[in-house]
């Protein structure tokens, strides 16, 4: 099997970085200019409500059957075992293939591998005794994946980053390079066993150089001596934090890759726009809320580092609105998302293998395609769903 060996450069500003990430009014700083945590710098986010206020609302809703668990008795989210390609040059397509909630392994044209938050455990929780448990596989083992070149990490939740996994990434792919949000590389550096970590701050552009180690070819052997890419940290809208000692200490991102001519906005975990305590019933995107703040960060985005050929943009973990608005998008968010960063596809994620919040598990497949209707888009075919395992050609 041909292997590579892995070089990144250091972090840079971008130069076309919007004013306020050079004047980083993300960071919350002492009077000695050292950076102690990140917030969300717009109002589209707001002051997050606190966690004593998310569990106790949550845990009142199921205890008086206002706002029951979701029923996952008859679940049937679709499932198929994922097929890669068996060479880096078996494909001029951008593929990705969804793996399960936020992960997703993207093979680009020019070879190039790259896995986003990887979490094959049973419970995204800190432990596997307790939290939410798994209520659809993963879509394969680790050992089953191809080797993998970089990991791109969008921030510290347990349903995004997990300790066991990342570990085990480390360990049988000694070469890949972990891209991390400001504050997590000491995290990594720490636990996971390998140093080929780099963090870095929203719009920071990194350049990952692979370089074909020195082997016997075959004669049908065609992978290419060198594979480089383009690493962009960009903006979210969230949070971080692993436990009650360290909330907002690391910084959450979404991540642009380039490389091969395809393009690829990773959304990670975001939200939108803060929507305020309103009936079920009520449409919080009917016209008498047109007025609530959005975040501009993602026409930024779109405006200066896009198209993308595909974008991962999560549209599930959300409900009830007034607590999860600011940190997590529903699929209308999610499809005013796709329309501010410019992809030109786009595949739903963030959904289909923890119950996190109170919506029903099959909801936000329905509901994206309701978003897309009402944006004046097709149904299917620009921004969709698969099942888990399956794999998309852009």
């Amino acid at each position: 099997m041909v292997s590579y060996s892995s070089a990144v450069s250091n972090p840079v500003a971008a130069a076309d970085a919007p004013d306020e990430a050079r004047q980083a009014t993300h960071h919350v700083k002492r009077s000695d200019g050292k950076t102690i945590r990140f917030k969300n710098p717009y109002p589209s986010a707001g002051e997050p409500p606190s966690a004593w206020e998310i569990t106790s609302t949550m845990i009142l809703g199921r205890l008086t059957g206002s706002a029951p668990a979701p029923d996952l008795s008859n679940v049937k989210i679709p499932a198929v075992k994922p097929e890669f390609l068996a060479s880096r040059t078996g494909s001029t397509a951008l593929r990705a293939t969804w793996l399960g909630h936020a992960c997703y392994l993207v093979e680009f044209p020019s070879g190039l591998r790259v896995l986003f938050d990887p979490v094959f455990e049973g419970r995204c929780a800190p432990v596997q005794w307790f939290g939410p448990k798994r209520h659809t596989p993963p879509a394969c083992a680790l050992s089953e994946l191809p080797p993998v070149d970089a990991v791109v990490i969008s921030h510290s939740h347990y349903d995004h980053l997990s300790l066991t996994s990342v570990r085990e990434l480390a360990a049988r792919n000694p070469e890949a390079q972990f891209f991390v949000g400001l504050g997590l590389e000491k995290w990594f550096r720490d636990n996971c066993g390998t140093t080929k970590v780099t963090e870095m701050d929203w719009w920071q552009d990194s350049e990952l150089v692979l370089r074909r180690k020195v082997e016997a070819k075959t004669g049908n052997d065609q992978a290419p001596e060198t594979i480089s890419a383009r690493i962009t940290c960009l903006p979210s809208q969230h949070s971080s934090a692993r436990s009650a000692s360290d909330k907002d200490q690391t910084l959450w991102a979404s991540f642009a890759i380039s490389s091969g001519g395809k393009s690829v906005w990773f959304g990670g975990d975001t939200g939108y726009r803060r929507v305020p305590k309103l009936p079920v019933h009520i449409d919080d995107y009917g016209p008498e809320y047109d007025s609530l703040p959005r975040c501009p960060q993602f026409k930024q985005i779109g405006e200066l580092r896009g198209p993308f050929d595909l974008g991962l943009i999560p549209i599930g973990a959300y409900s009830p609105r007034f607590l999860f608005s600011w940190m997590h998008a529903n699929p209308y968010d999610a499809v005013e998302i796709f329309k501010d960063t410019r992809c030109k596809r786009a595949m739903g994620i963030h959904w289909g293998a923890w119950v996190l919040t109170n919506e029903e598990v099959e909801e936000p497949p329905r509901l994206l395609k309701d978003a897309l209707k009402r944006s004046g888009l097709p149904e299917t075919g620009v921004f969709d769903v698969c099942a888990i395992g399956e794999t998309r050609e852009f």
